[in-house]
């Protein structure tokens, strides 16, 4: 969340964003938290704190395939 409040309220961030801020390296190791970054994604999705997209528009945890978007709620 702390990502999205830093940015436009039209603006909208990737899992990886999430993942690099979390990891304290400067190496690839970030690439291990993409899937927690994603598991804690659709929890704010449960909370109804941000929407996961794809191509622009909002998408189901069961649906989702490759690349992911996640922005603000209510957009």
């Amino acid at each position: 969340m702390d990502l999205l409040e830093r940015r436009a309220p039209t603006s909208s961030i990737c899992p990886s964003d999430a993942a690099r801020e979390a990891y304290e390296g400067d190496d690839e190791g970030w690439r291990a938290l993409m899937e927690p970054a994603r598991r804690a994604a659709w929890r704010l999705v449960a909370a109804g704190k941000v929407e996961v997209t794809q191509a622009g528009r909002p998408v189901a945890e069961s649906e989702a395939r490759g690349p992911l978007r996640i922005r603000r709620a209510g957009r």
